[in-house]
């Protein structure tokens, strides 16, 4: 169980980093967030999985969407 939550957090990982998307790479962050702390609770760290779901996948991904959302985007026939 825990190499299959391990891979899927490099997956998320990687794919956050190569997403031309920063919508879709916000998401894929927040996802590993939610990986996270799903594995600091298998790991009997119920303190560290709360804290990892309440910052890493809620006020950040809030944050981050906000900020996201007051850019303009470009188009794919601008780039």
């Amino acid at each position: 169980m825990n190499i299959l939550i391990l891979a899927l957090i490099l997956i998320l990982g990687i794919y956050a980093l190569l997403s031309r998307d920063l919508l879709h790479s916000v998401i894929a962050l927040s996802a590993l967030s939610m990986l996270s702390a799903l594995l600091f609770t298998i790991l009997r760290a119920p303190d560290v999985a709360i804290t990892e779901a309440a910052v890493g996948a809620g006020i950040t991904t809030i944050i981050f969407v906000w900020a996201i959302r007051h850019t303009q985007r470009r188009d794919k026939e601008e780039q």
